[in-house]
């Protein structure tokens, strides 16, 4: 894969990671607007009381680890579950909020296949 492709998706995808996951932390950015079921949803994640700072950690090690290209494969490991949950969240429950996290998801694939040769050995 094209190097320039791979290193603009690892940047852009790594802060994007880390705002979304400081923001978890820090409310910075304005809520979006959600259907009742979408904000049920993370209300129930946020009274758990551990759930929203583990996927805000999670979010930030990745984006650390893909801005700073250290094991981009780890990062990646980490994040694939996040993603597809993100990604169905705003499919099943917020669809017209799904651009934010279908761009998430396509950087996600991108590095995925640029550092497919670290995962194919184990497929």
């Amino acid at each position: 894969m094209n190097t320039k492709i791979s290193l603009i998706s690892r940047i852009l995808l790594g802060l994007a990671l880390i705002i979304f996951g400081a923001n978890k932390f820090f409310n910075f950015m304005p809520p979006m607007e959600m259907p009742e079921a979408a904000q049920n949803f993370m209300g129930a994640l946020m009274a758990t009381g551990y759930m929203f700072p583990l996927i805000a950690l999670v979010e930030i090690i990745a984006g650390l680890l893909l801005l700073f290209n250290a094991k981009v494969s780890f990062a990646l490991l980490i994040l694939a579950p996040l993603v597809v949950n993100i990604l169905l969240f705003h499919f099943v429950l917020d669809i017209k909020n799904i651009l934010p996290s279908a761009i998430v998801a396509i950087l996600t694939v991108i590095l995925y296949i640029a550092h497919w040769d670290k995962f194919k050995s184990h497929v």
